[in-house]
C-alpha cells in the first residue's frame, strides 16, 4: 500500500493510475488522514459482437399444444 498526499495526487494521477497493479492500492492523505483510495482492477474485456435478431428463426420444430395453458401449480393464483 503507498501513501500520496492530495497535492501529490492532483499532479500525478496518470502516472499512479498506470503504475497499479491487479490488487495493489494507493491512498490519498489529506492533514496525514486518508480521504480516498485508488484500487486496480483487472482489464475489462472487449465488449462481445452485437447480436443480430432473426438469427435463431425457424430452430424451434416442435411446440406443445398446450404450450400457452396456466400450471397446475399455479391455479390458486390466478
Amino acid at each position: 500500500m503507498t501513501f500520496v498526499t492530495m497535492e501529490e495526487a492532483q499532479a500525478n494521477l496518470p502516472e499512479l493510475i498506470q503504475k497499479l497493479a491487479v490488487g495493489e492500492e494507493v491512498v490519498i492523505t489529506e492533514n496525514d488522514q486518508p480521504v480516498a483510495r485508488l484500487l486496480a482492477s483487472a482489464p475489462v474485456l472487449a465488449l462481445k459482437k452485437t447480436r443480430k435478431l432473426g438469427t435463431l428463426q425457424g430452430t424451434v420444430l416442435f411446440m406443445a399444444s398446450d404450450f400457452d395453458a396456466p400450471l397446475d401449480d399455479f391455479k390458486e393464483h390466478m
